[in-house]
């Protein structure tokens, strides 16, 4: 065949695969008629030779390799001691099944075959675009060795009206920063080589036209699903063409294909939508709560965390845990996770990782009666574990000095007292798992948060080869041992808050740690930030301490608790000594968490376009018959009166009763000058989303939370 055509949600894509020809995307966009003829689109976008330039049209291909004598960025880029540089791509088989294609091509003069794997989802309209590489050469001497420098998972031409992008950077305790800025002539490019998926470089992108906003517009999205080293770019051409790529990023000599191995790269998400940035936020929600949050997980009720960490850091107290614990229980707490502290010699961040029995000094008697007092006040029990890594004060490290990733002829970098374990040693990832399975086989536990605290400044092995890649690939294989072992363990993915948050971990994990910025005011914006890839039932938002440990800002209870309950709600703050009055807030929250969080995790997301001092957004039943709205007063603002808000995703035909439900018993506005002003009544969908709503006087730090119900 010469195409393949998919159409699936707004889009529809079509490859040119034919044999003998290099494969290139042909169309990818807004969803074309059945009856839609290619050669059309061949003659109308067909380009002609141009003064100084080749004297024939070069079309770019999914690889980009310097072979093909396209003057641009390459996408692949590979060789055998220097020679064997020069592969050109061309089809030799192409494979369409219902939802799937693959298409093979070879390169006889460099020996090297490159497979695609096309994945359509007719339901949410994304692509999957996933390649390998395979080294032909046969024989085994060093000669035969393909070494690949480069390897873009695809290059994916995108429409050039899409004129602006949509990036993702940040940093520790701030992340998932947008930066919407105005494409330009050459190339945008983020490379992320920390060794995880990183604060500052989330392995995604957006491309819009200038008038795409949340409710309308086109947008292209793609996502790289990888928890490492990475390589975004978009190429702005001279020619006047776009293209968008992703891949993992390697250090040299890193990927060495001895003859007739086979190197898989990560897989690229891409998305299209012509109704907005909610919109195509909202085939990535379901494709990660379709594909790959696991079934048993997904159809279980998201239970309230409480988390040790911020109330008691490494001060670890059994008779304080366990009052905590009564306290947590109190105000509708679900799970009790044991933050870091529990283990060895770990009185700080200085001292006992690797080590992973019980402190005989801080449990005298083990975990147990912290666990049985947890488990008969009705909570699950959850633990911290960081198996990444190691203190050099620790019994392991003094054992296996060898066991850690470095570079042979330079000191370790200081990074929080702490090495990176070689977990692709084999021996390495066998002591992790007994020692993560012995725990978990001897405790009544149900959830892990998984942390890593420092990035791989160092990652060589003891012969000398990088192994960051080799680690995420380890990384991957041991959670799945683990979860094999333990069926029932959830796990959460942290990295220092939001330094892995993934849609490759998310295969192997449950839930991602958003931030380890408790601040509801800096909360709203990184999770919002995060929403443009993540749904809401997989960001960790905890309610923190009143005083910020992390900005220093004090915030009130009901900013707090009305910021974590739009998520996976949990506690992280001393209960024994929060004032009684917020205790009690705090608990009416969580039971609006409860009864609302079917909807909060399962609805679809309308994020609104608003001033800055305000974040509003909505949560809407699928079948439009109910709705949650969180409107978040920032800071002032500059106007006598607030904004009209409107309503976004409702059922223009339904009425709707509205009721103010957060504050907590508020149902009028919180500045009251004269008259007040009820907002809770009935209203109808095509008023509430056209016109919507003229928001009330707000203080800054103010959040309104408004549920909306179909009227039979």
């Amino acid at each position: 065949m010469d195409y393949i055509r998919f159409d699936a949600g707004e889009m529809t894509l079509i490859i040119a695969c034919k044999v003998g020809s290099a494969p290139a995307v042909a169309y990818w966009g807004e969803i074309l008629d059945e009856g839609s003829n290619i050669d059309d689109i061949r003659a109308l976008t067909e380009r002609q030779i141009v003064s100084g330039g080749a004297d024939i049209i070069i079309e770019p291909s999914l690889a980009m390799e310097v072979g093909l004598g396209y003057c641009a960025p390459s996408g692949f880029e590979a060789h055998r001691e220097g020679r064997a540089w020069d592969s050109h791509f061309t089809v030799f088989s192409a494979i369409k099944y219902n939802d799937s294609a693959q298409i093979q091509c070879r390169d006889t003069e460099t020996q090297i075959e490159l497979t695609y794997d096309i994945k359509v989802n007719p339901k949410t309209g994304l692509i999957q675009f996933s390649s390998s590489v395979t080294n032909l050469a046969t024989g085994d001497d060093h000669h035969t060795i393909l070494t690949i420098n480069k390897m873009a998972t695809a290059v994916l031409p995108i429409a050039g009206r899409m004129t602006e992008l949509i990036g993702f950077s940040g940093r520790w305790a701030d992340e998932f920063r947008r930066e919407r800025i105005k494409r330009f002539s050459g190339s945008y490019v983020r490379e992320n080589k920390r060794g995880r998926t990183s604060h500052d470089s989330f392995p995604g992108v957006i491309l819009a036209r200038p008038n795409t906003c949340e409710k309308s517009g086109e947008a292209y999205g793609l996502h790289l699903a990888w928890s490492g080293n990475h390589s975004v770019r978009v190429d702005s051409l001279m020619d006047g063409r776009l293209l968008a790529s992703m891949g993992a990023l390697f250090f040299p000599g890193e990927i060495r294909l001895k003859a007739g191995e086979t190197f898989h790269s990560p897989t690229i998400i891409a998305g299209y939508s012509n109704n907005g940035l909610s919109a195509l936020s909202r085939q990535y929600h379901d494709h990660v709560r379709q594909n790959l949050i696991a079934p048993a997980v997904r159809e279980r009720p998201r239970p309230v965390h409480y988390n040790s960490w911020e109330a008691v850091y490494f001060d670890h107290d059994i008779e304080e845990l366990k009052a905590m614990a009564d306290k947590a229980a109190a105000i509708g707490v679900e799970r009790f996770v044991l933050d870091d502290g529990w283990f060895g010699s770990r009185r700080s961040e200085k001292s006992g990782l690797g080590d992973w029995v019980v402190s005989d000094a801080i449990y005298p008697d083990g975990l147990k009666p912290l666990i049985d007092h947890v488990t008969g006040l009705g909570m699950e029990m959850g633990i911290w574990f960081e198996p990444e890594m190691v203190n050099p004060d620790s019994a392991l490290y003094r054992a296996h000095p060898d066991w850690v990733l470095h570079l042979r002829a330079r000191e370790q970098l200081p990074f929080r007292n702490q090495y990176v374990l070689d977990i692709s040693r084999q021996d390495v990832a066998d002591y992790l798992f007994q020692q993560i399975d012995a725990v978990l086989r001897d405790h009544d536990i149900g959830y892990v948060k998984w942390d890593m605290n420092r990035d791989l400044n160092h990652p060589g092995n003891v012969q000398g080869y990088a192994r960051p890649h080799a680690h995420v690939l380890a990384l991957y294989a041991l959670i799945e041992r683990i979860r094999i072992a333990h069926p029932t363990v959830e796990i959460e993915s942290c990295a220092s808050g939001g330094g892995r948050p993934d849609f490759g971990i998310l295969a192997h994990t449950d839930r991602v740690w958003t931030s380890d910025n408790n601040d509801a005011i800096d909360r709203q914006n990184i999770q919002k930030g995060a929403s443009f890839f993540l749904p809401l039932n997989i960001l960790g938002s905890h309610v923190g301490p009143k005083k910020c440990h992390i900005t220093g800002r004090t915030i009130s209870m009901a900013m707090r608790a009305a910021t974590a309950l739009m998520g996976h709600m949990g506690t992280e703050l001393n209960l024994l000594t929060e004032p009684q009055e917020d205790l009690e807030e705090l608990a009416i929250a969580i039971a609006l968490y409860k009864k609302h969080r079917a909807l909060i995790h399962s609805g679809d997301l309308y994020r609104i376009d608003t001033p800055q001092y305000i974040n509003a957004m909505g949560i809407v039943s699928r079948d439009k018959s109910e709705a949650l709205y969180s409107v978040a007063f920032l800071t002032g603002y500059h106007d006598t009166h607030p904004i009209m808000m409107p309503f976004l995703g409702l059922e223009a035909r339904y009425n709707y009763k509205m009721n103010a439900i957060w504050p907590n018993n508020s149902k009028s506005t919180p500045i009251s000058v004269g008259k007040e002003i009820s907002i809770d009544g009935y209203y109808s969908g095509t008023i509430l989303q056209n016109l919507g709503m003229q928001l009330p006087p707000s203080f800054p730090e103010t959040v309104h939370l408004l549920h909306l119900k179909k009227e039979d």
